[in-house]
């Protein structure tokens, strides 16, 4: 089941396995992104740190990882295609996969239906 982080990532977690992207809003605010730099594979990632670097022609950004866990796929796609995170954020542009993720760090996130709610309301953006 997708859930999504006040930072506007969303996290399909299964069995301590997670795929990692960032939301439709998000890649609005962000506008079309020209670079993605992906974490290596392998890579330990912690809650709160940087999950990769994204360029748009608005703004440069440290996305922060949702969660945490090891790096065990990126989606290479988003080297040559960058604009992919922009136009199928939720969809074909996910970020990576990560393995020994915790239950316990997913609680706290939103349903996609508390999500749409939560970027509604103007003190929340």
């Amino acid at each position: 089941m997708r859930i999504y982080s006040e930072d506007h990532l969303w996290v399909d977690c299964d069995q301590g396995e997670a795929t990692l992207g960032i939301s439709a809003y998000a890649a609005a605010e962000l506008g079309e992104v020209t670079y993605v730099e992906l974490p290596a594979i392998g890579a330990a990632m912690a809650a709160g740190g940087v999950l990769c670097v994204v360029e748009s022609l608005k703004t440069a950004a440290d996305l922060p990882c949702p969660v945490s866990g090891r790096v065990m796929a990126v989606n290479d796609r988003l080297t040559a295609e960058p604009g992919l995170l922009s136009g199928d954020p939720e969809g074909d542009g996910w970020i990576c996969r990560l393995s020994g993720v915790a239950a316990g760090e997913v609680a706290g996130f939103m349903s996609a239906a508390a999500y749409a709610a939560y970027v509604a309301a103007p003190s929340a953006r």
